[in-house]
């Protein structure tokens, strides 16, 4: 069916692909590949949100079973495949155990950036943990959705760093549905994590010329979706690992479908009466006020320093928020495991967590997401705001949170 190809997109902006320029980070080159230095890479992401090594986690959970109980998978659509030798390329130049422990659908090997991405990001972050890949040749996202939660062994916590406009789906119910899904799975102690898109608030059909009238923002799904927790992008401020700025690509917003969640209220709130918000005018760029708020967290994945991934035989740099997600879920399987050691459950559906634990993130008070030539965007503020939600993992922080609850 022609619908069926709305669900989901396209890949990766071939932009965000294979970036040959050489890093502007000035953090020493950790991986022995040379085309990694200055770009992102295993240490940088461990550094920046607080990260125990493998000996410090394992201390951390008690020596419980290596987190074989624990588990986190990727998902990958549209003939995004891995080239096992790439993995073992970047393990062994990186200093990090890169590899799929359980493949569901096959695989046909070969050099998929996303999917290469993906699995070395998510392993970088937590390389004690097992990962399975997750794929699927057709682009439903809710026949995905359901696939997991008809699976009694499906991981703990998804990766997914696909999305498209919500105007490009096929229906509102196809939408609700899918929410049906998310909500299902979080229930199931599943957590579900989405990048939020490259676009801005644009999105992938782009705001409009603007020329009889404003523009119009078009907003993400399954980003606008309250049941899923959303991954935006960011850039370090300056050229060391430290403070992070919004990347202006990176997607955010308020969904025109879907109502604010309780969970997140008075954060939208409180950004919205935020005079240093510098709200869109409405007069320019026509945004759903009374919308869910995305994205909930960020992390790095702008093109200022992309990160390094063996593919194809070679080292190249790659960006987008598809970077930022897998590193997110990583830390949120990684928090897991605390949970597992000590007899508790998984965390589930993240976003309650999260808005009540803002000491857990980086607060991101520097950028805008607004993917030029439009100009219009959200304005990073303290707290939460829609264009790097709460901020980016700070794993301390937020393992002390954890340990707190029931």
């Amino acid at each position: 069916m022609v619908g069926e190809l709305h669900q989901f997109p396209g890949l990766k902006r071939k932009d965000l692909e294979n970036i040959q320029v050489k890093g502007s980070g000035t953090w020493p080159n950790s991986c022995s590949q040379a085309a990694c230095a200055g770009l992102v890479q295993p240490e940088v992401i461990r550094k920046r949100y607080n990260l125990p090594n493998s000996s410090e986690y394992a201390n951390l959970i008690g020596g419980y079973v290596n987190a074989q109980e624990n588990s986190m998978a990727v998902a990958e659509f549209q003939g995004q495949y891995f080239e096992p030798n790439d993995l073992k390329s970047f393990s062994s130049a990186c200093n990090r155990k890169v590899e799929v422990d359980t493949v569901i659908g096959g695989n046909n090997p070969g050099a998929g950036v996303e999917a290469e991405l993906d699995i070395e990001y998510i392993k970088s972050v937590s390389p004690e943990i097992p990962l399975t890949v997750v794929y699927s040749a057709e682009y439903s996202l809710l026949n995905w959705a359901n696939s997991i939660n008809s699976n009694a062994t499906s991981s703990f916590v998804h990766s997914v760093s696909y999305g498209n406009d919500e105007k490009q789906q096929t229906s509102t119910e196809y939408m609700y549905s899918c929410n049906t899904a998310f909500q299902k799975a979080g229930v199931q102690g599943r957590s579900i994590l989405f990048a939020s898109g490259d676009q801005g608030v644009c999105g992938r059909e782009g705001c409009g010329f603007g020329i009889f009238g404003p523009k119009t923002a078009k907003p993400d799904f399954p980003g606008g979706s309250p049941f899923i927790t959303v991954v935006g992008g960011t850039n370090f401020a300056g050229a060391g690992i430290g403070d992070e700025e919004v990347w202006n690509d990176g997607g955010g917003g308020f969904s025109n479908t879907f109502g604010i969640p309780a969970y997140q209220a008075d954060a939208v709130k409180a950004y919205k009466a935020n005079p240093n918000a510098n709200l869109p005018d409405q007069k320019k760029l026509q945004w759903n006020n009374t919308g869910r708020g995305y994205p909930d967290i960020a992390a790095l994945g702008g093109t200022k320093t992309p990160y390094c991934v063996s593919t194809g035989g070679r080292f190249a740099g790659v960006a987008g928020t598809s970077a930022a997600c897998p590193v997110a879920a990583g830390v949120f399987a990684k928090l897991n495991g605390l949970r597992l050691a000590a007899g508790k459950s998984p965390l589930g559906f993240l976003n309650p967590f999260i808005y009540k634990n803002p000491s857990g993130f980086h607060d991101v008070t520097q950028g805008m997401n607004n993917a030029p030539p439009n100009q219009l965007g959200f304005t990073a503020v303290k707290g939460w705001d829609a264009s790097s939600g709460m901020g980016t993992p700070n794993f301390a922080a937020l393992s002390q949170a954890v340990s707190k609850l029931p």
